[in-house]
C-alpha cells in the first residue's frame, strides 16, 4: 500500500512542471518491473472485483489508515474564499471514510452542505457512522464513479466545489473520461473541480517489484486495489476534454518525514484546479 500521503511532518510543498529526471539505478528498477507483468485475465478479475478489493481494504483498516486531510484548505483557497454568507454546495467525489469532509465540518464550514460518496459500501457506513455526520447538513451515499449512479443523489449543475482527490489514480485508465464527464456535468457554471493525486515516478511506484505491474505506470498492490502514477499532460488532456478550463496542473514535490519512525520519503503528486465556465 502506498505510504499514506499526510504522514508526520513535512518541509512544504515544491510546485514545479518539470518530470522528475529518473537516475540510472531508478531505470533500472522501472525496467525490472517488466520481467513479469500481470496477465490479461487477472487484470480483469482486478476491475471486475474492485469493489470487493475496497470494502476488504476498509474492513482491514476500518478509519485509521488515511490520516485526516488538514492541509486541503492551504492548498485549495478556493474552499475558504468566499462570503461567509453564502450557501454553498461541496462534493467529495470518492470520500473514503470522509478524511476531507470531517475536517471541513470541524474547522466550522457552516454554510457548506456535504455531499460525500464512495464505490466502497462499507466507508459510506464508517462516514455516517462518524460523530461529525449531521443528516441535516450532508449527505453519503454510495456511488460508482464510472456509471452514472452519482446523479440517483446529486442533481446535475447543482454543486459549487467538488474534490477527487487520490482517487482518480485507483480507477481503470478506460473509465477516466467517464470521471471527468460526470465530475463536470454536477458542478454548477463557474463551479470548481480540486484534484490532487499519484504523480509520475513518484516513490511509492519506483517500489513495485516484478509481478505487480499491469499497464505502464498501473499497478496492483499487494491487497488487490490498483493505482495509477499520472504525468501533468495526461490530467491536463483528460480535463480539457472533459470541458474545463485548466486553471492550474502541475507536479508537487514533497518530503514526508517521519522522525518516530526514521523515514524521510521524498513524493511525488500532481495537483489541479480545474473550472466549468460561467457558459457552462
Amino acid at each position: 500500500m502506498d505510504v499514506d500521503e499526510n504522514m508526520g511532518a513535512d518541509n512544504g510543498d515544491v510546485f514545479m512542471h518539470r518530470i522528475k529526471e529518473l537516475t540510472a539505478e531508478e531505470k533500472q528498477q522501472l525496467e525490472s518491473q517488466n520481467s513479469r507483468i500481470i496477465p490479461a485475465s487477472k487484470a480483469t478479475k482486478l476491475e471486475r472485483e474492485a469493489q470487493k478489493h475496497w470494502d476488504l481494504f476498509y474492513k482491514r483498516n476500518e478509519t485509521k489508515f488515511f490520516k485526516d486531510r488538514h492541509w486541503t484548505t492551504r492548498e485549495f483557497q478556493e474552499l475558504i474564499n468566499f462570503d461567509p454568507e453564502q450557501q454553498l454546495v461541496f462534493l467529495e467525489l470518492g470520500c473514503g471514510v470522509g478524511n476531507m469532509v470531517f475536517p471541513l465540518v470541524e474547522e466550522g464550514f457552516s454554510n457548506f452542505y456535504f455531499y460525500a460518496c464512495d464505490f466502497s459500501p462499507r466507508a459510506i457506513e464508517f462516514v455516517k457512522s462518524n460523530p461529525l455526520y449531521d443528516e441535516n447538513k450532508m449527505k453519503a451515499f454510495r456511488a460508482d464513479l464510472t456509471t452514472d449512479d452519482l446523479f440517483e443523489n446529486v442533481e446535475e449543475g447543482s454543486v459549487d466545489l467538488a474534490s477527487l482527490i487520490f482517487v482518480l489514480s485507483a480507477i481503470s485508465p478506460s473509465a477516466w473520461a467517464h470521471v471527468a464527464s460526470v465530475a463536470f456535468r454536477v458542478l454548477k457554471p463557474g463551479g470548481m473541480l480540486l484534484f490532487r493525486d499519484y504523480g509520475r515516478y513518484d516513490m511509492a511506484q519506483l517500489r513495485f517489484k516484478p509481478g505487480h505491474k499491469i499497464a505502464e505506470n498501473y499497478y496492483m498492490r499487494q491487497d488487490g486495489t490498483r493505482t495509477y502514477y499520472f504525468s501533468e499532460e495526461q490530467l491536463e488532456q483528460l480535463f480539457f476534454k472533459a470541458g474545463f478550463e485548466i486553471i492550474k496542473n502541475t507536479y508537487v514535490q514533497r518530503r514526508t518525514i517521519n522522525f518516530r519512525e526514521g523515514l524521510d520519503i521524498p513524493r511525488i503528486f500532481v495537483q489541479g484546479k480545474y473550472k466549468k465556465s460561467a457558459n457552462g
